[in-house]
């Protein structure tokens, strides 16, 4: 490290006694001298020299890098899902591990990531068996496989390696994502909403979060760029405009009414930033909502795309909980659906659509597939987007197969099929229950309000904490509901998110919860949580 901060000194040496000599027209004693006598070398040419043995000296004993040398910008990024609570219930589950006997509870349960399989959820049968035969193509010659696979998986994995070149799943791929599969992701598409899709509009990415990254490098070029965003929010978005040096453009869901997306607040909260300087670039809506839970209205999504279209938005459609549907009254319409239906066209609309195999019924988080359908873009915008695509090379192989699977899934009459539909509506049932299981409980508590899960796979409840426990956080210098969630994690297990990491109405405290712990352990979750939570509120009742 010391040798890497030496050599940068003497580069700045060379520069400064290069314009030293250059204005005293002395030659510098690091570059060649011309083959006539040199002049005396002038006082700046010295003063140069003193000043980088200086700086040679300061160099010496401090580390190259440090807080104060690293990218501001990555300083301001902040991502709750995996902060300060989760770095804490590591250590405790490590200290468990251990001793078992050292806590007052035998397991950590994190509550705070949409992460399913990690908490028990099995995967689904149809996807891994088109997966495992994709992978290893020996095993579709041997004559065993026909009695373990079922015969549409083994169909549906020669379908995918005759589109894969070289039916190489180890091989890079197109920037974009294996054209075939794209193909396959868009007639999905199209059979869901009934519009056409096009392969060329799809980008495969490794899950959701890098197609995010993607635009927000896209949008943003400084910090008078804005991107309105709900709040509360998935604080991925908050953090990829952080990195990117951009400004969030806060927009206020309604919690009275089931955290509703008013178009007022939005065309408030723009008018509000433009007086600022600051120029919005797009809207980012999150539907099903992520911590919150909703889902909107076919006629509310209209409103919405009234009015990206009269600002000219782009819009930005967080769409990976759309299999994640829990009310009899509720549907998921996709935006470009609804924009269609509305008459608009690519010429109208810059649309971006976002889905990932990490959420839904198949939870297949580890695996890192996703994309984004891109439309109502010029195609020298969409070259600009496939040369940032390119810089990465390609998503990994495995995660396109599996977004191709999600989108186009067996069909009836498919040997899979009623196997899939049973283990489909199993998980989907399941969270259902667990979703209302968990709301009815936390609304039976003094001091805690929860609206309704309508999707997704959150709950996002409101502490009505008493001011004594207020004091007790602000003394110990943190927000109160970041001070519940430490002493909930320290009596119970219990991993939640506090909703200060998601952005919440100023003197409102939250805390974020998953609906993913197995059915049966949500009875222990609860009981657990409930005995907490009363003490605390004895402990600090006003």
């Amino acid at each position: 490290m010391r040798r890497f901060a030496a050599d940068r000194a003497r580069r700045a040496v060379a520069a400064s006694l290069r314009a030293a000599a250059s204005r005293s027209g002395a030659p510098s004693p690091l570059v060649p001298a011309p083959r006539h006598p040199a002049h005396p070398v002038g006082a700046a040419a010295m003063a140069a020299a003193a000043m980088a043995r200086a700086m040679s000296t300061a160099t010496k004993g401090a580390p190259a890098v440090s807080l104060d040398t690293i990218n501001p910008k990555v300083l301001k990024c902040e991502y709750a899902v995996r902060g300060e609570i989760v770095t804490h219930a590591q250590n405790l589950q490590q200290e468990l591990q251990k001793n078992p006997e050292s806590l007052p509870f035998d397991e950590i349960l994190y509550c705070n990531i949409g992460n399913p399989q990690s908490l028990g959820q099995q995967p689904v049968t149809y996807f891994r068996e088109v997966l495992s035969l994709c992978d290893h193509p020996a095993l579709l010659d041997k004559s065993e496989t026909h009695a373990l696979y079922s015969s549409d998986a083994i169909e549906r994995a020669w379908q995918i390696l005759e589109k894969i070149p070289g039916r190489a799943t180890g091989a890079y791929s197109h920037s974009q994502g294996i054209k075939g599969l794209r193909d396959e992701i868009a007639a999905g598409i199209a059979a869901r909403d009934g519009f056409h899709a096009s392969g060329d509009n799809i980008f495969l990415t490794d899950g959701a979060s890098p197609a995010v990254h993607m635009m927000m490098q896209l949008l943003i070029s400084s910090e008078k760029d804005g991107i309105l965003c709900p709040i509360p929010q998935y604080p991925l978005y908050s953090a990829s405009i952080a990195l990117h040096g951009g400004s969030l453009v806060p927009y206020f869901l309604d919690e009275e009414t089931g955290w509703g997306l008013e178009v007022d607040e939005l065309k408030k909260q723009l008018e509000e930033a433009r007086s600022k300087g600051i120029t919005v670039r797009a809207l980012v809506v999150i539907n099903p909502g992520n911590p919150t839970g909703q889902v909107l209205s076919e006629e509310n999504q209209k409103k919405i795309v009234e009015f990206c279209k009269n600002e000219g938005l782009v819009l930005l459609a967080d769409e990976v909980y759309q299999e994640n549907i829990y009310v009899e009254d509720k549907q998921f319409h996709s935006f470009k659906k609804v924009a269609r239906s509305l008459g608009y066209t690519d010429d109208d609309l810059p649309l971006v659509s976002f889905q990932s195999v990490s959420k839904g019924y198949y939870g297949e988080c580890g695996k890192r597939g996703g994309y984004m359908e891109i439309t109502g873009f010029s195609p020298e915008v969409r070259e600009q987007i496939y040369k940032v695509a390119s810089v990465n090379l390609c998503s990994n192989v495995s995660g396109q197969i599996l977004a191709s699977l999600v989108m186009n899934p067996p069909k009836a009459g498919d040997e899979s099929f009623e196997s899939f539909m049973v283990e489909k509506d199993g998980i989907l049932s399941s969270l259902a229950r667990r979703a209302k299981a968990l709301e009815e409980a936390f609304n039976s508590l003094e001091g805690i309000t929860c609206n309704k899960a309508e999707g997704a796979m959150y709950l996002f409840p409101r502490l009505h904490l008493p001011q004594k426990a207020i004091g007790a956080a602000q003394a110990a210098g943190t927000a109160p509901d970041a001070y519940y969630a430490k002493r909930l994690l320290e009596a119970t297990g219990i991993v939640v998110v506090p909703g200060s990491g998601f952005g919440q109405v100023p003197g409102t405290w939250h805390f974020r919860c998953t609906i993913l712990p197995q059915e049966d352990k949500i009875p222990a979750i609860i009981s657990r949580f409930k005995e907490f939570h009363e003490k605390f509120m004895d402990e600090y009742r006003d």
